[in-house]
C-alpha cells in the first residue's frame, strides 16, 4: 500500500516539473527574440556602413517578423488568470438549422484544428456526434499546449455564419449558429464536492472510424449534473472506466469554474458578457456572402479575408480580446 499523500506530492511533483518547462520555454523565446533584435541592428548599421540599400526588404521582412512575435510574447503576459497556461478543453453544438449548421460546426472545429496547428499544439477528439446528412452535430476538442486555454477562453460564445448554402437548392442565403464552450484541461485534483444523487451517467457506443472495439462495446460516457444541466461526455479513451474518470474531471472542471464566475460576478459585472451562451448573442459572425468578412461583436476586430480565418487565421482576434478583456475594467470603472 503506498503512503497516505503519495499520490498528492506525485501530482504537485509534475505539476512542478511542466511549470519549470513552461518558463523554462518562455525564457528560451525570450533568448531567441533579444537575438534577432540584435541580429536586425547589426543588419541595419551593416546597411549604413556599406550604403547598401539592396539590404533594406531583407531588413524589412526581418524586423515584422521580429515585431509580430514580440507582440505576441507581450500578450501572452496579459494571460494572468489561474489556468490560462494550461490545455483547452473546445466543445462545439450545432444550433437550428439542420444540416447546414452540422456543417458550420464542422468548418469550425476543423478552423481551431488547424489554429492550434500553426502554434505547434496538439489536438484530440474526445468525443463526436456526426450530423444525419454531413458535418458535426457536436463535438468535443482537447488542445494541448501552453497557454492554449488562456487564448481559446475569447472563444466561448456563439458563432455566426451566413453564405449561399450548398445544401440549399434554391440557392438562398442562410444563417446558422454554432455555440462553442472552452474550458481549461485542470490536472489537479479540485476541490468540488458532487452528490452522486445529482447525476445522471449514461453508456453508449463510441462512433469512432473503425477499430475493433467501435460499435460493439457501450464504452462511452455522458453524465448530466441535474441541478445544473451541465453535461459532459467522453469516448476517445480505451474503456468505459477511463472515459468516466476524464468526463469526471471535466465535470469538476466546469463547476469549479462555474462557482469561480458567480462570485466574480456578485464582486464586479465585468466578465457578464461571457455568462450566456445562447443563439441570440453571437460574439462573432463570418459573412461569406454577398461580401467576404468576419467580425467580432465585441472588439470590433474585422477581417477581410474570411477564407484565411476559416483556415485557423483567428490570432488577430484571440490578440484584440486579450486588449479588450485587460482594458475594459478600467473603462468600466
Amino acid at each position: 500500500m503506498e503512503e497516505p499523500g503519495f499520490w498528492d506530492s506525485t501530482e504537485k511533483s509534475q505539476a512542478y516539473v511542466k511549470e519549470l518547462k513552461n518558463l523554462k520555454d518562455i525564457i528560451a523565446q525570450y533568448a531567441d527574440l533579444k537575438q534577432r533584435y540584435e541580429d536586425i541592428y547589426m543588419l541595419i548599421d551593416l546597411a549604413v556602413e556599406e550604403n547598401d540599400t539592396s539590404m533594406v526588404p531583407e531588413i524589412q521582412k526581418e524586423a515584422a517578423a521580429f515585431v509580430e512575435e514580440f507582440e505576441e510574447l507581450r500578450l501572452d503576459t496579459l494571460l494572468s488568470e489561474e489556468y490560462d497556461k494550461d490545455n483547452a478543453i473546445l466543445t462545439l453544438h450545432a444550433g437550428a438549422g439542420g444540416t447546414e449548421s452540422c456543417d458550420w460546426a464542422s468548418m469550425l472545429s476543423r478552423m481551431y484544428q488547424r489554429w492550434a496547428d500553426r502554434k505547434g499544439y496538439t489536438t484530440e477528439i474526445l468525443d463526436f456526434l456526426d450530423g444525419d446528412e454531413a458535418g458535426l452535430k457536436s463535438v468535443t476538442i482537447q488542445i494541448n499546449g501552453l497557454n492554449a486555454y488562456g487564448h481559446l477562453k475569447s472563444e466561448r460564445g456563439v458563432h455566426r455564419l451566413v453564405r449561399i448554402s450548398p445544401f440549399n437548392a434554391a440557392g438562398k442565403r442562410q444563417t446558422s449558429f454554432v455555440s462553442c464552450d472552452v474550458m481549461p484541461d485542470i490536472e489537479e485534483n479540485l476541490d468540488v464536492e458532487i452528490n452522486e444523487e445529482d447525476l445522471r451517467i449514461d453508456t453508449y457506443r463510441s462512433s469512432g472510424a473503425g477499430g475493433q472495439h467501435v460499435n460493439k462495446t457501450s464504452s462511452a460516457i455522458r453524465i448530466t449534473h441535474l441541478p445544473t444541466g451541465i453535461v459532459v461526455q467522453c469516448q476517445n479513451e480505451r474503456s468505459q472506466f477511463q472515459n468516466k474518470d476524464k468526463a469526471m474531471q471535466m465535470l469538476k472542471a466546469k463547476l469549479y469554474l462555474l462557482k469561480q464566475q458567480e462570485n466574480q460576478e456578485k464582486e464586479s459585472g465585468i466578465r457578464g458578457e461571457v455568462r450566456d451562451i445562447n443563439f441570440g448573442n453571437q460574439i462573432r459572425s463570418y459573412v461569406l456572402q454577398p461580401y467576404t468578412m468576419v467580425k467580432d461583436h465585441r472588439t470590433g476586430a474585422e477581417i477581410a479575408n474570411a477564407q484565411a480565418v476559416l483556415d485557423g487565421g483567428i490570432d488577430p482576434f484571440i490578440n484584440a480580446y486579450l486588449k479588450w478583456i485587460n482594458t475594459k475594467p478600467e473603462e468600466d470603472s
